[in-house]
C-alpha cells in the first residue's frame, strides 16, 4: 500500500467546479471542461511517463490485425493500488465532486499514452456493460502536450466539437454523452510531444 501522506501533495482548484459552467449537448448529454484544474501537474506527468506498465494492443482491420496507435494501461481500483499513489488522491476527489450525482464511485483508471501526434484514438462512445443505466460519467485528465479532443453526435447530424486539452485540464463527459455522442483524439501532422490521458470511470464502463 501506499504512504498515505504522499497522496495529499497534488493540489487541486476545487473552486473551478461550477455547474453553471455545464455545456448542455442536447438528448442529455453534457460535459465539463476545466481548463488547468490540475494545479500542478509537471510532477505527475514526469512520473507517469516511466512508471506506468504502458503496453501495445491489437486489433481486427478489415482482413487483417493492427496495432492501436497508442499504449495504454487499466486498473480495477476495487481490486489493485494505482500505478502511482497520486491517481488514488486524484480519484478520491472526483468521487467527493461527481459520485452523489452519478449515484456511485468512480472505481477505475485507465491511462493512454499518446507518444506523438501520430498516435491516435478513432470516434467511440465508451462501452457501457449490461445491467446497469445508460447514463453514466467519465472524467478525463489530461497531462503533457495539448490535443484537441473531438466530440460529433452520433450518427451525424449536428456539428462537432474540438477541444484542446492541456496540461492539467480536466474534461467530464456526462449523462448520455457515451451513447448519443463520440469523441475521438484526432492525428495531427502538427509537432507534438508526448499526451497522457488518465480517464476515471465507475463500474462497468469501459
Amino acid at each position: 500500500m501506499y504512504d498515505k501522506l504522499a497522496v495529499v501533495l497534488v493540489p487541486v482548484q476545487d473552486s473551478l467546479f461550477e455547474l453553471e459552467e455545464r455545456r448542455y449537448l442536447g438528448d442529455g448529454a453534457w460535459i465539463e471542461y476545466r481548463s488547468g484544474w490540475l494545479a500542478d501537474a509537471d510532477d505527475l506527468f514526469e512520473a507517469l511517463l516511466p512508471g506506468v506498465p504502458w503496453h501495445a494492443e491489437r486489433r481486427q482491420m478489415y482482413d487483417r490485425v493492427v496495432d492501436v496507435p497508442r499504449l495504454v494501461s487499466f486498473h480495477d481500483l476495487t481490486r489493485e493500488d494505482p500505478p502511482h499513489p497520486q491517481l488514488a488522491f486524484l480519484r478520491g476527489r472526483l468521487n467527493d465532486i461527481y459520485a452523489g450525482e452519478l449515484g456511485e464511485p468512480f472505481t477505475t483508471v485507465g491511462l493512454c499514452l499518446y507518444r506523438d501526434g501520430s498516435d491516435s484514438v478513432a470516434w467511440h462512445g465508451d462501452t457501457i456493460g449490461r445491467g446497469r443505466t445508460e447514463d453514466t460519467m467519465v472524467a478525463i485528465i489530461s497531462l503533457g502536450a495539448s490535443r484537441n479532443f473531438a466530440l460529433r453526435p452520433r450518427g451525424g447530424g449536428g456539428p462537432s466539437l474540438r477541444l484542446p486539452l492541456g496540461h492539467g485540464d480536466l474534461l467530464v463527459m456526462g449523462g448520455s454523452c457515451q451513447r448519443t455522442w463520440e469523441h475521438s483524439v484526432l492525428k495531427t501532422s502538427a509537432p507534438s510531444g508526448p499526451r497522457v490521458s488518465i480517464q476515471f470511470r465507475p463500474r462497468d464502463v469501459r
